[in-house]
């Protein structure tokens, strides 16, 4: 089995649905997870229901190639799509769900929030089915089904169309959420009885079968281009405060021949001893008063003599100070000028074309934006120039002073 789960839209439940889908499987026989385009929130989850490390899927920022090349691999995947199935970025829509699926030649199944509607599931499910033959769609999951006879209702209305479950309408399955979207799984004492009682209802509702039986051929092996590590040696914060990093990113350092170190600002924990210290995004402001406090942490960076990069919540933790959102300021590594609040929310968002000509990742990258921060100060030497998905120059972006430099981009992967 190998298979996208998509949606018409956000908000239709298949992120609860492919967790269940993946715990519930994952009970029998080995599977793979991956997400579609830059998301840290949801493949730690599917980490948690299945076993296995989630894959970043991203059809805007990596090319096909090395799209095959990471989902390569006789186990079974199952990719969680994003947004809607063909919502992509600006203006083409290009790195939508449908661009994997046509990548790795996967069927899809839609799941589609049936609570407030019965006939009229019909031509929304054909306009999807029949929107674009090069996006294969197996048939449906139903979610927030209300009653035998809702499903009744639906089912009549879908017609030959292949429906693979029907998920009754449950409020135990919410996931709380904060500002960049969901609370990570390491905070969620509760996840195992989350991820157990989603595998429960798939496996009651849904016909796990029928959808092993999809795309039982192995995905071709890829050859690709690779990240070439920034150093030799690199010292890696990895902690709820700093947990945004993309694997893949880590496993082309690792395969490379660079020696990761991962170390917890958190727990204050010194950086190791290392040519780089890379501090990932994550959520500094909702740790920033602990983080001020950690001594040893703060010194480590400000006494080395070592490259730091800070991506996002790293980069504002190089900075000055730290706003949180209850309006009280916090001091940090005092390496850039720079200066950052949340008291006043501001979304940043989207895909981002960039280049550096100096610092570690000197060169051309594709990546993303995605906080809510507002910078109040930033002096100094911009790290990148950016332009926006649709190929407007933007601002400059991130700092770089002396050895410490970042920004509030991710990277995904060179341009």
């Amino acid at each position: 089995m190998s298979v996208i789960i998509s949606a018409p839209a956000s908000g239709s439940g298949k992120t609860t649905i492919t967790l269940g889908l993946l715990r519930a499987i994952s009970r029998h026989t080995p599977v793979r997870a991956a997400k579609s385009g830059p998301d840290y929130i949801d493949p730690r989850f599917h980490a948690a229901a299945c076993g296995q490390e989630c894959l970043n899927l991203d059809a805007w920022a990596m090319t096909p190639d090395r799209i095959r090349a990471l989902a390569a691999g006789h186990m079974p995947l199952i990719v969680e799509g994003a947004m809607g199935l063909f919502d992509g970025a600006a203006p083409d829509g290009k790195g939508a769900t449908a661009d994997l699926a046509r990548i790795l030649g996967l069927p899809v199944v839609l799941v589609i929030d049936a609570a407030r509607m019965a006939g009229s599931i019909a031509p929304l499910a054909n306009g999807f089915i029949t929107h674009d033959p090069r996006v294969p769609i197996a048939g449906v999951i139903l979610n927030n089904v209300g009653s035998p006879r809702h499903e009744t209702m639906l089912r009549r209305a879908l017609g030959d169309i292949t429906v693979f479950g029907a998920i009754p309408r449950t409020a135990t399955l919410t996931q709380p959420s904060r500002h960049l979207g969901l609370v990570q799984a390491q905070e969620r004492p509760d996840l195992e009885c989350y991820l157990d009682h989603a595998a429960d209802l798939i496996a009651a509702h849904c016909d796990i079968p029928a959808l092993l039986a999809l795309h039982n051929a192995t995905l071709p092996n890829a050859r690709a281009a690779r990240i070439a590590p920034p150093a030799q040696t690199i010292a890696i914060a990895r902690d709820a405060a700093f947990a945004f990093s993309y694997p893949h990113v880590l496993a082309d350092w690792h395969d490379a021949g660079a020696a990761l170190h991962f170390f917890s600002p958190l727990a204050d924990e010194p950086a190791p001893k290392a040519d780089l210290i890379y501090l990932p995004g994550g959520y500094p402001e909702l740790h920033a008063g602990r983080l001020t406090g950690n001594v040893r942490f703060m010194d480590s960076l400000r006494k080395t003599d070592a490259q730091i990069y800070g991506e996002c919540g790293g980069y504002m933790t190089l900075g000055q100070t730290l706003t949180d959102a209850k309006g009280v300021t916090h001091e940090m590594a005092g390496l850039l000028l720079l200066a950052t609040s949340f008291a006043t929310r501001k979304l940043h968002l989207g895909y981002r074309s960039l280049h550096a000509t100096t610092g570690p990742f000197e060169g051309a990258w594709l990546g993303h934006e995605f906080h809510y921060a507002t910078t109040l100060r930033a002096e100094g030497t911009p790290l990148f120039k950016a332009r926006d998905a649709e190929g407007n120059a933007l601002p400059p972006a991130g700092l770089v002073q002396g050895r410490v430099c970042g920004s509030f981009a991710h990277l995904i992967d060179r341009d």
